[in-house]
């Protein structure tokens, strides 16, 4: 196929991929005739001097991509912002839609890993089995101090509801918990559907054991658990995070984790990463993780496959799937 493009003169889709992805991936862009450059760890700067060059970007979490790169890229040919993952809070999709760039994610492929780290996290707030092993290989014996809490007939309050959402409350569901959804943009009879119980923010905080979010960072969601919230909930309960960082207040969780109002906490993603508020990650009742919720072998294949099926899709037949800034067609 590459001498067939080579021979009648056409020029090839350029492809620009920030960050790592699986050969698998790579061989499926290339094998469609997409002339693929891999270039790690660039600087916002040296993104800009190239964005002119590219049709397309495929990254992941390690590159940023400004107004100031996107703007770079509509004076050249850049039409495409491909993301292996599903948070794009690290492209500003708002300048990219004015200029007419396309942004996609890949929904699907981390779902499984994302649900069963948040799943980790839970029964790890439950039961201190971190701390029990540590004990452990320090050469201790102590039953007396690791007591533990069970799952079964708890609360868990759900906020948000989508594929993760779902994996996670199928799961608890078959833990004994009771399920509550606060989703405002699922229909009522999905709630039925799903035999979950639909309830409203203020619900899920008074009445949750546990409470997860798994929910997007936008203006409207970031702070959106801070101290008001943290007030109104039951003493002891847990909190998790395996969504975005910032969706929780951190200071507010470290005061509700010092005056017990939180009994524990499990999480994987922070305001800042690495973390800087490290008075919260060293607390006795905080499970932290760095951010692992994608990180499993078959999460890394899936959304590689995932973005590297959909730059096909897009750049050799125009067809857009999954994007996620309204945009419905490539820009010529």
């Amino acid at each position: 196929m590459l001498d067939i493009f080579k021979n009648f003169g056409v020029e090839k889709m350029k492809v620009l991929i920030t960050d790592e992805i699986s050969a698998s991936a790579l061989e499926i862009m290339k094998s469609s005739g997409l002339e693929l450059d891999v270039k790690v760890g660039l600087k916002e700067d040296e993104l800009i001097s190239l964005a002119p060059n590219y049709d397309a970007f495929v990254i992941r979490s390690g590159v940023k991509i400004t107004a100031k790169i996107l703007e770079s890229g509509a004076n050249g040919k850049l039409k495409i912002i491909g993301r292996a993952g599903v948070g794009v809070d690290n492209v500003d999709k708002d300048s990219a839609k004015a200029l007419g760039i396309v942004v996609e994610n890949t929904p699907f492929g981390n779902t499984n890993a994302a649900a069963e780290q948040t799943l980790a996290l839970m029964m790890l707030t439950a039961r201190p089995n971190y701390l029990a092993c540590k004990s452990m290989k320090e050469g201790k014996w102590d039953r007396k101090s690791f007591e533990g809490t069970e799952l079964k007939a708890k609360t868990l309050g759900l906020i948000g509801f989508g594929n993760v959402g779902k994996k996670v409350a199928k799961v608890a569901q078959s833990l004994e918990m009771n399920v509550l959804v606060y989703d405002p943009f699922l229909a009522d009879e999905k709630f039925k559907e799903l035999n979950v119980t639909k309830a409203e923010l203020n619900e899920i905080y008074t009445k949750s054991d546990y409470i997860t979010v798994h929910v997007p960072l936008t203006d409207k969601t970031k702070n959106m658990i801070s101290d008001e919230q943290f007030d109104k909930m039951k003493n002891g309960v847990r909190i998790l995070n395996v969504a975005r960082g910032g969706v929780i207040n951190e200071n507010a969780l470290l005061t509700a984790l010092n005056n017990g109002k939180v009994a524990s906490a499990g999480l994987d993603v922070y305001s800042e990463e690495p973390p800087l508020n490290k008075e919260l990650i060293m607390h006795n009742n905080v499970i932290c993780t760095p951010h692992l919720g994608a990180s499993t072998i078959e999460a890394q294949e899936n959304v590689g496959l995932e973005v590297a099926e959909q730059m096909v899709l897009a750049l050799n037949k125009k067809e857009v799937k999954n994007c996620v800034n309204g945009l419905s067609k490539l820009k010529e």
